[in-house]
């Protein structure tokens, strides 16, 4: 099947030939450089190992390998990283199927442990930088004895395996504590960020019942104190199952609540930690999908999964190893502070970041980069394309040397923010967009140091991951959108979903309309080249004239647009057999949409996109919502205008700004009257 999907992509080791259409290249590895990789490192061991006829620097073959063999690829991933020992191939994948793979039984693997087995005196484990003071190291033996002592503490409160430890933490040195101690002793976590409100916490930690809830009572964002200790009472209030609160102290550095365990008595009694020895499976965390519709799904994922899949997206893909800095600009409440935790475990210091993304200036994730000496700075494609419209040159600012790879992810990167990067941040710098999912705690299709980056294009599917793109029909197919599916199990999809004993709504989520496929729900194109684009949700798919068109190709013209801050395109079908696309744009303070700009983001729109992916009608809005995790909210608003009831189409919890739903909603009953 993944010969099949990816034979016209030339995924099978021929020669792909010159294409004059194809995107630019913008990075390009040398021979040597592809060698010296611990990608190259790795496929040489293991077709020493096995015998195999490997080059390991053909990225096509390795992949095309992990893909056939998931059984050799994931054993060898576990001995290189030196996780486990040699296992048998009959004994890591041992149900080939999806829902229901089975990895590795019989083995135990601890995050934790893992995690904290490279502590060393030669370099941090933790940089803490916030917006009120200088960047603080946390040492790995810090580290390891406030593990120690956290976890200590919730033996002693009685916490066992399987208790639910929560966190309501910004992305805080205490907040890795506390996923790390509760994880040493096999209690599962789980974490929001502090600008979420009472309702949108409860929408998640009440499903899943903690017994100790670590919280904090305010943070600070752009300049601002957030005080959140009457949310905090809130909570601790309306979740009977709590039996401990412990109070982490950032704006009121005195006071306790009562009845709450104090941070500092929680860590103070320093000591080695303590490691279960866990089964493969055993639950690590609980995240959260995006809840924009209804009750967050709570999505969970196991200890050994995890650390073998973030060793391969990390070591082999990213590079990671010990002495680098690894930073990713999130929230405690997305995957991605999970992925960038997880840097622990190839022994890098990950740099963590309290505050926002652009304080005091744009220019600010650089301006880290440079203070820290980040080697691997993550972030979000939303925030390369401000600094894109910004016009700023970080290369020429700031001391950038240190710096490796840029990562992006959350959404399509455009190509002119591509070309923005090797202009005007470092010639020689990586550039890995990815694309994957909290589902999964990866990428499904990202970098790679042994291929060639060219502009708005993803590389390649990930190691150990079998995508492909398939028409309405269950084909493979390449040059035009299709779904992305993934055909063979991986590790780190879900163990199951909280709250559902047989099934349903896992099965529902990923595996319709082809039963063992998943199903992700993004519209990706594969190109002949092989390489990758995603367009947008399938669910926010649109169709004109039975055309179907991803909202990402739309986002990067108006994006080159000065004028126009931020946009959503919705494909609304009307009860009347029409369609109608309005295109909804936020404007730069200043700006308005005169005849004139609209012509220009048309022009704009045609020019790079279609004249078909051209909007109905061009019109303003105060501003675009989006998920916590900075998603565009297309399908809630579609439903808005489709005549569905704000209460019904939109939770207001899961969204960063709900007074905006209430401006679309009053737009879509106006034209509703029409």
């Amino acid at each position: 099947m993944v010969a099949e999907a990816w034979g016209a992509a030339r995924w099978q080791g021929a020669t792909v030939t010159a294409d004059p259409t194809a995107a630019p290249v913008l990075w390009q590895p040398t021979r040597e450089s592809a060698e010296a990789t611990r990608l190259a490192s790795f496929a040489r061991e293991a077709a020493e190992r096995r015998g195999l006829d490997l080059d390991p620097t053909d990225y096509d073959a390795i992949w095309r390998w992990s893909v056939e063999h998931p059984d050799q690829f994931w054993a060898d991933v576990a001995v290189w990283s030196g996780v486990l020992p040699r296992v048998p191939d009959d004994r890591v994948l041992t149900r080939r199927e999806m829902p229901g793979a089975e990895w590795f039984p019989g083995t135990t693997v601890n995050f934790a442990e893992q995690a904290l087995r490279h502590a060393t005196d030669e370099h941090p484990a933790l940089v803490a930088v916030a917006e009120d003071a200088e960047p603080v190291e946390v040492s790995w033996g810090r580290l390891c004895g406030q593990v120690g002592a956290f976890a200590a503490t919730l033996r002693r409160l009685g916490v066992r395996r399987g208790d639910r430890v929560a966190g309501y933490l910004p992305n805080v040195p205490e907040a890795v504590v506390a996923f790390l101690g509760a994880a040493s002793i096999g209690a599962v976590w789980s974490s929001c960020a502090p600008d979420f409100g009472t309702r949108a916490v409860l929408d998640r930690f009440a499903q899943i019942e903690p017994t100790v809830l670590v919280a904090v009572d305010g943070y600070r964002f752009n300049g601002r104190e957030y005080d959140r200790r009457d949310v905090v009472a809130e909570l601790r209030a309306a979740l009977p199952s709590v039996r401990t609160t412990v109070a982490v102290p950032r704006l009121f550095e005195q006071e306790v609540p009562d009845g709450a365990l104090s941070w500092a008595d929680a860590v103070a009694d320093e000591q080695e930690p303590q490691f279960e020895a866990l089964p493969f499976d055993h639950p690590l965390w609980i995240v959260y999908s995006s809840g924009t519709t209804g009750l967050p799904k709570g999505i969970v994922h196991g200890h050994g999964a995890v650390v073998l899949e973030e060793h391969k997206q990390l070591g082999l893909h990213g590079d990671v190893g010990p002495g680098d800095r690894f930073y990713w600009y999130a929230s405690t409440a997305w995957i991605m502070w999970n992925i960038a935790t997880s840097a622990l475990l190839r022994g890098a210091t990950v740099v963590v970041h309290d505050g926002a993304p652009a304080y005091p200036s744009v220019d600010a994730q650089f301006a880290l980069a440079a203070r820290t000496g980040i080697t691997y700075l993550g972030t979000s494609a939303g925030y390369l394309t401000a600094c894109e419209k910004a016009g700023i040159r970080p290369g020429d600012t700031h001391d950038l040397s240190a710096l490796r790879t840029i990562g992006s992810t959350g959404s399509p990167l455009p190509a002119s923010a591509f070309h923005w990067v090797y202009d005007a941040v470092k010639r020689d710098v990586f550039l890995a967009s990815v694309s994957g999912g909290t589902d999964v705690a990866t990428g499904f299709v990202g970098s790679t140091l042994l291929l060639p980056v060219t502009a708005g294009e993803l590389q390649r599917p990930m190691l150990g991951v079998a995508a492909a793109a398939w028409d309405e029909e269950g084909r493979p197919v390449v040059g035009e959108l299709g779904e992305l599916v993934i055909t063979e199990p991986m590790p780190s999809m879900p163990l199951y979903f909280w709250n559902d004993p047989d099934g349903t709504r896992y099965r529902e989520a990923y595996f319709e309309p082809w039963p063992g496929v998943w199903r992700h729900g993004d519209w990706m194109e594969v190109t002949e080249r092989g390489t990758c684009l995603i367009t947008g949700r399938s669910d926010s798919t649109l169709n004109r004239g039975g055309v179907r068109m991803g909202t990402a190709d739309i986002y990067a013209a108006v994006e080159s647009v000065p004028e126009v801050l931020d946009c959503v395109v919705l494909g609304v079908e009307q009860r009347d057999g029409g369609y109608w696309m309005p295109l909804f744009v936020q404007l730069a303070p200043g700006a308005d949409l005169t005849d004139e700009l609209r012509d220009r983001i048309r022009a704009a729109i045609r020019s790079q996109a279609s004249p078909r992916h051209v909007p109905d009608e061009v019109l303003v809005v105060p501003g675009v919502p989006h998920t916590r995790t900075g998603k565009r909210l297309e399908v809630p608003l579609k439903r808005l205008f489709q005549g569905v009831a704000p209460e019904k189409a939109v939770n207001p919890g899961a969204v960063d700004d709900a007074s905006l739903v209430e401006h679309y909603a009053a737009l879509a009953r106006e034209r509703g009257t029409r």
